[in-house]
């Protein structure tokens, strides 16, 4: 029930009309013990072991799945778990500051996969629900496995699949372990800017024991990072048509960001097994995140700046469209130096339990929690040779000319460098109505808190004969809540008297000064450079709450709640089809949900406009069957079809109850008022879909998998127009001038996303003695959608959805010298990006191919006894220097983002005894 008189959203609105799968048969650590001394052992270690683990977990589930393993104790074949995810079939990641750090599974982006660890759903330190895997140390994860068919016992069900973490079982490692490793970082950019470093590190530790005879292990791990990384960016605003109907630049805001990210993490796991019918397991998961960033750069107002920041604009070539060379006239720009900060603490706890009463029936309970605490600011501050539109020294003629990557490159006159021509204070007019020139500055703080805690209680009956095995029921709760506050503050200088009208502008103090930045990328020379953390710190600016100003600012504010009460039922068959064993499960999900959003909505009170509490709920329930099906058409080849409906909620930012409005006096096309609202009533994505996967396991490292899939699509989120009139509504509404638009999310048609992707992987040394460690992993996929807002609406396309992807390896692996390289591919997609105001928008983001490499030695095992446990590694990340390029409408050249991170390497040591 609503506790708020009918505002903005309440109107629009009306307008608009438990565990995972046995863990997959997790691999077991321990080295094969010869049974007869005659017996010869083999042991495979490094990244072939890995390899091995990973196909076991892929050939022994009944669904289809994608795995990763360690290849040795705090050792997961790449940096970062996203890396190491975008290797697998059908999975790609999406590059967010240089750190691949989400990831798209067979074409659907973050939005529509679930993570989780040991099983249980993580709280995410963004504005959403998808998990930012570099928030999780690779150091102190054991395995990985991608879920891309689910089953009825999976609690984590989601359109795209699940990501399972795990950490490592203490009493299945079986034995003692101390690892320790180290390395150094470099980013040959260098340090682009003062106050940056170029250099850093990260270092782990991991204990594991047993105890009382085996009945109780522990594990342990802390890892740190201080990872440097350095980028040039290009940024534009857009590309609007000048008088001759051509596209030409409209503005951009390029800089040089330096970043220093820092990461702790902490894992826990204690296991408790005193005999066959009893294990408790207890692991806690902790990292703390703080990354903060440098930028410097130059605003230059283009075609949209002309009569303000420059008086016009002249052409000299035009190719095909589009002005590649020409120059603005009488141009001023804007000098920014820029601080963000991002702070996150992050916990995971979780208790399983399991008992086997009887050789029929065993019982099982899982208690967690997860965690997230984010603390976010980002810091502009304005520079400049006046104060406000028009005032200070010009450029007479700004030329630029396009480079064909995207960027441009300027020709200036002035020394952007000089202190005694660049002042602080607002080059351009920006401030709120109260005075357009008060704003030297702007500050972003937005906090979000996501915490998510779950119970889940299961019983499983085993069948003493019949093709049954087993039927397993239970029932999962879930309360999950996420809010997220919002501040903002404009920054004045103290200096300055608002609503004077004054051109006080203030030199930088001499002890603030910092070598000029380098801005040569893109032509515009050296730059000011200041401590602008250390000047806010040190008072010299004024600040005003944005909201006290513009009341909409408030109603960024939200709070969300889900309450998720799950009952299943899956039962586990066996039986034989001729001479062809047929395995696999079938089941159904009840899942029922109580969703309610607390948030801000702007509402005439007494005749005057306030921000108001707004509060909207729902609740419904969706059955959710499934099926999966393994066909042994061989010991080495089966078949795996898998049937399913499954869902992905909304995103909990498109969810909140909150509504503003914006007005624009000068109403472009009649239309005055705008504004967007939340929807408390979405209801999840819902998909119909199947599976079928074919695989060849001719070795133990060896394999071939050709799968298809099909995914009907219903309940499309996307964002109505609604148009209307504003009067009654606001106070104030010039009669006739009430006209607006209002977006609010809802829920529409639907389409479909189908798809092939194929995978193998070779070790060379089975066809022929002489190619004994060489090998190499290939896999690709195509993915194709028709995804519809309104049965009459134009196909949309799906955030994350790459046409194409493609991923190759190639290794070498023998005498302790191991090597190799890695390149994966994906094609143009739609991708979520940082906008203003620390906002998230899709934009186009430009194919890229992305190349790795790695050397080591292992003293061990190329024969040196003494020095036995003891590597040594070198690796470079983007080892061909690719760009993250993001573009606008259909024409690539209209380049929104064209990012540069450098290359980064790593020497470092590992210790294991």
């Amino acid at each position: 029930m609503s506790l708020f008189k009918p505002s903005l959203l309440t109107l629009a609105l009306a307008a608009a009309s438990a565990s995972m799968v046995a863990q997959a048969a997790e691999a077991d650590a321990n080295e094969t013990t010869a049974q007869d001394e005659n017996i010869e052992v083999i042991q495979v270690t490094g990244i072939r072991r890995s390899l091995q683990e990973s196909q076991a977990v892929k050939m022994s589930s009944s669904s289809v799945v994608e795995a990763i393993s360690a290849e040795d104790i705090g050792k997961l074949p790449d940096v970062s778990i996203a890396e190491s995810l975008a290797r697998l079939p059908g999975i790609a990641a999406q590059r967010l500051d240089g750190r691949a750090n989400v990831v798209s599974i067979r074409g659907l982006g973050p939005d529509f996969s679930l993570a989780t660890l040991n099983g249980r759903e993580q709280a995410s330190i963004n504005d959403n629900r998808g998990v930012e895997f570099d928030q999780y140390p690779s150091e102190l994860l054991n395995s990985v496995v991608v879920y891309k068919t689910p089953d009825a016992s999976l609690m984590t069900q989601a359109i795209a699949g699940t990501v399972d973490m795990q950490t490592i079982s203490p009493l299945r490692h079986g034995e003692r372990t101390f690892a320790v490793s180290l390395r150094g970082e470099y980013n040959d950019l260098g340090a682009l800017n003062a106050g940056s470093t170029d250099k850093g590190y990260r270092g782990s530790i991991s204990y594991i024991d047993q105890f009382a005879d085996d009945t109780i292990g522990i594990a342990l791990g802390y890892s740190r990072m201080q990872s440097p990384n350095q980028e040039e960016r290009w940024q534009a605003w857009g590309y609007p048509e000048d008088a001759n109907g051509d596209a030409i630049l409209g503005g951009a805001k390029p800089y040089v960001r330096s970043s220093e990210l820092e990461r702790d993490g902490f894992m826990g796991v204690i296991e408790f097994e005193p005999n066959e019918q009893f294990r408790s397991v207890v692991d806690v998961f902790y990292t703390k995140f703080f990354d903060e960033q440098i930028l410097r750069g130059i605003e230059i107002p283009g075609q949209w700046g002309g009569g303000w920041a420059n008086s016009g604009s002249t052409s000299t070539t035009v190719e095909d469209g589009l002005v590649t060379e020409g120059s603005f006239q009488d141009a001023m720009v804007l000098v920014r130096n820029d601080t963000n900060t991002r702070d996150a603490d992050s916990i995971s706890v979780g208790w399983n339990t399991e008992y086997i009463l009887n050789d029929n029936w065993t019982v099982e309970a899982d208690l967690a929690m997860s965690k997230v605490e984010r603390t976010d600011i980002g810091i502009e501050t304005y520079a400049g040779t006046g104060r406000g539109n028009g005032v200070g020294a010009v450029e007479p003629n700004l030329g630029f000319k396009f480079t064909g990557d995207g960027r441009y490159l300027f020709d200036p006159s002035l020394d952007y460098s000089d202190p005694e021509l660049i002042k602080l204070g607002g080059a351009f007019s920006w401030g709120p109505s109260i005075d357009g020139n008060m704003q030297d500055g702007f500050i972003n703080k937005p906090e979000v808190e996501d915490e998510l805690s779950s119970l889940r209680l299961g019983t499983t009956y085993t069948f003493d004969e019949g093709f049954m095995r087993s039927v397993e029921f239970g029932i999962n709760y879930t309360n999950r809540e996420k809010s997220k506050v919002d501040n903002g503050e404009y920054l004045t200088l103290k200096g300055y008297e608002i609503g004077s009208g004054d051109n006080y502008m203030l030199t930088v103090p001499d002890e603030y000064l910092l070598s000029p930045t380098s801005l040569a990328f893109f032509g515009m020379g050296n730059m000011l450079s200041y401590d602008a953390l250390a000047l806010y710190n040190a008072g010299f600016y004024n600040s005003l709450d944005a909201a006290e100003v513009q009341p909409e600012r408030s109603t960024n504010t939200w709070q969300v709640e889900e309450k998720v009460t799950t009952f299943y039922v899956k039962a586990d068959f066996e039986t034989d089809i001729g001479d062809m064993p047929l395995t696999g499960n079938f089941g159904v999900q009840a899942v029922q949900t109580e969703q309610s959003s607390n948030g801000k909505a702007v509402q005439t009170v007494d005749d005057q406009l306030e921000v108001v509490d707004s509060y909207g709920e729902d609740d419904y329930i969706e059955w959710l069957p499934s099926m999966n099906l393994s066909l042994g058409l061989t010991d080495n080849q089966r078949l795996v079809f898998a049937a399913a409906r499954t869902m992905s909620r909304a995103r909990m930012d498109k969810m909140h109850a909150s509504a503003s409005f914006n007005y624009d006096p000068n109403g472009a096309e009649g239309i005055y008022y705008s504004g967007n609202s939340g929807n408390p009533e979405l209801r999840p994505w819902m998909s119909n879909q199947v599976d079928l996967s074919y695989e060849n396991y001719f070795s133990d490292q060896g394999y071939f998998a050709i799968a298809a899939y099909y995914k009907k699509l219903e309940n499309t989120v996307y964002t109505d127009t609604i148009f209307m009139d504003f009067e009654g509504v606001i106070p104030g509404v010039e009669p006739g001038k009430g006209q607006g638009r209002f977006d609010v999310p809802v829920n529409g048609e639907g389409g479909h996303i189908s798809g092939i992707e194929a995978s193998v992987s070779l070790d060379f040394g089975y066809f022929a003695d002489a190619l004994e460690g060489f090998g190499t992993i290939l896999n690709g996929s195509y993915n194709d959608s028709e995804v519809k807002e309104t049965p009459d609406s134009d196909p949309i396309a799906l955030a994350g959805l790459s046409e194409k992807t493609f991923n190759a390896t190639v290794y070498y692996e023998n005498s302790g010298f191991e090597a190799r390289i890695s390149s994966r591919y994906r094609s143009d997609f739609l991708g979520e990006v940082t906008a203003i105001s620390l906002s998230r928008v899709n934009v186009n983001v430009k194919g890229e191919t992305v190349v790795d490499a790695q050397v080591g030695y292992d003293f061990g095992q190329g024969g040196f006894t003494s020095l036995d446990g003891l590597s040594v590694m070198f690796q470079v990340n983007n080892l061909t220097d690719e760009p993250f390029t993001t573009y606008t409408g259909d024409d690539a050249r209209h380049v929104r983002d064209y990012q540069s991170y450098g290359r980064n390497f790593m020497l470092g040591a590992n210790y294991k005894f």
